[in-house]
């Protein structure tokens, strides 16, 4: 009897899981077609094939759902570049930061950088995000280290603060670069990637820099 329980509970389980990612999925596509505003728990309910009612035990209405879209992909690309190991530091970076441009951003930038630029997300973001606010620092930390770890190679311009770096190189990959940089270009995806990879990681590794800077300070 109590191993019967077990096995009903993990398969109830299985199946809350299921549907939760049932009903991201499934707000993630009206919200790109629609827009947050237009776009109502009835909409996300028909499109999944259950009751409204259903989506409430799971989320108390859009602002959680936005969230939890938000959370899903975080973990993803944090996921992603736990186990990225590239010859050197910055090929690491160049990977990751191919992966976040093809991928996440690929599919859904506007969207993201539409509902980020919205009040209602950021309002709840400073509310409810304690894990979307874990999953950030953890992608600070990865790259934080990939930095330290190729200016200790002799890849980077020591001369540059890493936490500049590393604020530079998280600005590159925003949903609103993103935005900027592709959306209205003439070049292919695979062409602008080259061409930002170019210009940042030259901008951290001329050899230059160093005696400029120092000018400068000087």
């Amino acid at each position: 009897m109590h191993t019967k329980h077990i096995s009903t509970l993990s398969l109830k389980e299985k199946q809350r899981r299921e549907r939760v990612e049932l009903i991201i999925q499934a707000a993630e596509e009206i919200l790109f077609e629609k827009g947050y505003y237009d776009t109502s728990m009835d909409d996300i309910a028909n499109h999944v094939g259950i009751s409204k009612a259903t989506i409430y035990t799971h989320f108390p209405g859009k602002e959680e759902l936005v969230l939890a879209i938000f959370t899903r992909d975080m973990q993803k690309f944090l996921d992603e570049i736990e186990t990225v190991q590239e010859a050197t530091a910055q090929a690491t970076l160049e990977r990751m930061m191919e992966f976040i441009y093809t991928g996440i951003l690929g599919k859904r930038a506007h969207l993201m950088a539409f509902m980020y630029n919205g009040f209602d997300l950021k309002r709840i973001l400073m509310q409810q995000g304690g894990c979307m606010h874990e999953l950030w620092n953890g992608i600070v930390m990865r790259v934080t280290e990939l930095f330290e770890v190729g200016k200790q190679a002799g890849e980077f311009n020591a001369a540059i603060p890493t936490s500049v770096m590393v604020y530079s190189f998280l600005c590159m990959i925003s949903p609103q670069a993103y935005e900027n940089a592709f959306l209205n270009s003439e070049l292919s995806q695979t062409e602008l990637i080259s061409y930002l990879q170019k210009i940042y990681f030259n901008g951290i590794t001329h050899p230059s820099l160093d005696s400029t800077m120092h000018t400068k300070m000087g």
